[in-house]
């Protein structure tokens, strides 16, 4: 895939530039609530945006930020605020290394179990734990645990820039049902222009499956002539 980064590299970095000069400049917010779930290319595109639940955990996160380099794709990892704060040195590996950061809840709480003020106050935690990590790292998405989107949690996530972002293609690799089952889920859901869903954390969960699995994603993506990603951000 060092092709295909090296000639897209510019769309990307363009990207997310322009998302930190938003940040930068202040402005109310370059989200909306809608929960995106394809690339900033487009449904239907020749684009993959590869995002990453959980982490960082410093088995996996160290094995997935590798591969990623070694095939030189950039993803969007969705982080856990706890493990952000457990694991700060692995942040600041995500945002030196070029990928893109997701708030994924401080305590990963269903929200649709919380009242208004809980759900507004994990996810501003878990946004204080990651820029107390990476100071002035840019955090462009939320994304729910389990999927629970509220209204509250999706306003509020919006009113501070992030745009919530779901899946495309769930490639289950949380149940661990082998690397091969793993890779034949992707491959029955993804079309292109998808978010694919995978997992990092936490750092007692086993996720060898994943690591494995990834590489196999990755090698089928490139060998079929997609390119890497980042989800949409609307606004």
């Amino acid at each position: 895939m060092k092709t295909m980064r090296t000639v897209l590299k510019g769309a990307w970095v363009a990207t997310a530039m322009a998302a930190a000069v938003v940040t930068a400049a202040g402005t109310a917010s370059a989200a909306n609530t809608d929960v995106v779930t394809a690339a900033a290319s487009g449904a239907g595109s020749r684009a993959f945006a590869l995002t990453i639940d959980d982490g960082p955990s410093p088995t996996w996160t160290n094995q997935v930020l590798d591969l990623l380099k070694d095939r030189e794709v950039k993803a969007t990892f969705c982080v856990i605020g706890d493990h952000a704060r457990q694991y700060p040195d692995l942040i600041r590996r995500i945002v030196d290394e070029g990928h893109s950061l997701c708030n994924h809840s401080m305590h990963h709480v269903n929200p649709t179990t919380q009242s208004p003020d809980q759900q507004r106050s994990d996810i501003q935690e878990a946004s204080d734990a990651i820029r107390a990590a990476a100071p002035g790292a840019s955090i462009d998405f939320y994304r729910a645990p389990e999927g629970g989107w509220t209204d509250d949690a999706k306003q509020y996530a919006a009113s501070q820039g992030m745009q919530p972002i779901g899946w495309s293609v769930d490639t289950e690799d949380w149940r661990r049902p082998g690397a091969d089952a793993i890779f034949e889920n992707y491959k029955r859901a993804f079309q292109g222009g998808g978010v694919i869903l995978m997992h990092d954390g936490s750092q007692e969960n086993d996720r060898s499956q994943s690591v494995e699995a990834m590489g196999r994603i990755l090698e089928d993506l490139s060998n079929n002539g997609y390119y890497d990603d980042r989800p949409a951000v609307l606004g």
